[in-house]
């Protein structure tokens, strides 16, 4: 029994020094940008009660496009190359509730339903007579989908890039893949070091520790060669502010599949043009996922941009605005 207990108490010690040594190992300055709550001069609009970090460029009075970011609970930095179409349309950025540099908001007030409720309100802000133009990538388009099915007259065209899921059943299976990825030894070492680093997060908020962990994390997922979200041999490197951590899990928890479902079972309500774009390198939600989308719309088409993963914007800005251009002026 002595023998036993000591054995034990040598686990212990040896578990005691791992955790000493990888708090210090990690010790070190890991600065989070300040949200809308905490720094004045983050531009800003008010929606629902709820501050976002948001901002427009071109004139009021051409047509409006709003873009949506992916994640949840990523930021619209990585999108802003598509400033550019600010020559010929307003075109509005903004940080979803609880994600980017927005502020952070309790876990119950991130649904799907709260995410659309918000866009309305975006809409009466930057185009409130008359239907605008939806840009989504990843979740943002997703979101966008759904939007199209719940409130078709206030959208004139939508451009879809490499939306992920739009129904329960495809939800399963992304749920079930990404599990297999994040449970991956390099990943699972990967987040208990991250854990670790976000242990000595100082401010500037309480979200602060958890932000960053989360945004850390979403970045080692979507570099990882088994999401098939960049080109061969790169990482997905595209620019961030700050991550949501608490927005980039309570959306999906609240879903189910009836929220699931809602991503793309009315999106044929909208009688409009609907562009989806994927990356040429993209294997996981690439053209041939995005072609299975196709039947959702009423009047949709595909266009894949060579030499881009997950993010074309990022990846492939020049090209991608072509296409958007294009598709814009055919039919707006």
């Amino acid at each position: 029994m002595r023998r036993v207990l000591r054995g034990i108490g040598f686990l212990i010690a040896l578990l005691l020094f791992a955790v000493g040594a990888l708090y210090v190992g990690t010790m070190g300055e890991y600065p989070v940008p300040a949200t809308v709550t905490d720094d004045p001069a983050l531009p800003r609009i008010e929606v629902g009660g709820v501050t976002l970090h948001a901002e427009s460029f071109g004139d009021p009075a051409n047509p409006a496009i709003v873009v949506l970011h992916g994640g949840p609970g990523a930021d619209y930095r990585s999108l802003l190359p598509l400033q550019a179409l600010s020559d010929r349309y307003h075109v509005t950025f903004y940080d979803q509730r609880g994600a980017g540099l927005s502020e952070r908001v309790p876990a119950e007030a991130l649904t799907l339903q709260t995410h659309l409720d918000e866009l309305v309100g975006v809409l009466d802000h930057v185009s409130p007579d008359a239907p605008a133009i939806l840009i989504g990538h990843s979740w943002g388009a997703m979101l966008a989908s759904a939007f199209l099915g719940a409130h078709p007259d206030r959208v004139s065209a939508a451009v879809l890039i490499e939306p992920g899921f739009l129904s329960a059943e495809a939800a399963a299976a992304w749920g079930a893949r990404s599990q297999e990825i994040i449970r991956q030894p390099a990943l699972l070492w990967r987040g208990l070091r991250t854990g670790f680093e976000s242990a000595h997060v100082e401010g500037p908020d309480e979200a602060a520790a958890q932000d960053y962990l989360i945004g850390r994390m979403m970045g080692y997922f979507a570099s990882d060669p088994l999401t098939g979200y960049t080109c061969p041999g790169e990482s997905y490197d595209s620019p961030s502010w700050r991550a949501g951590g608490v927005a980039g899990q309570a959306v999906s928890s609240r879903a189910g599949p009836a929220g699931f479902d809602a991503l793309g079972l009315e999106a044929h309500r909208f009688p409009g043009p609907v562009l989806l774009i994927a990356g040429a390198c993209s294997t996981w939600i690439g053209e041939d996922h995005q072609r299975g989308h196709l039947p959702l719309y009423s009047d949709a088409r595909l266009v894949v941009i060579p030499d881009a993963g997950h993010d074309s914007v990022d990846d492939a800005p020049e090209a991608t605005l072509t296409e958007i251009r294009d598709f814009l002026s055919a039919g707006n």
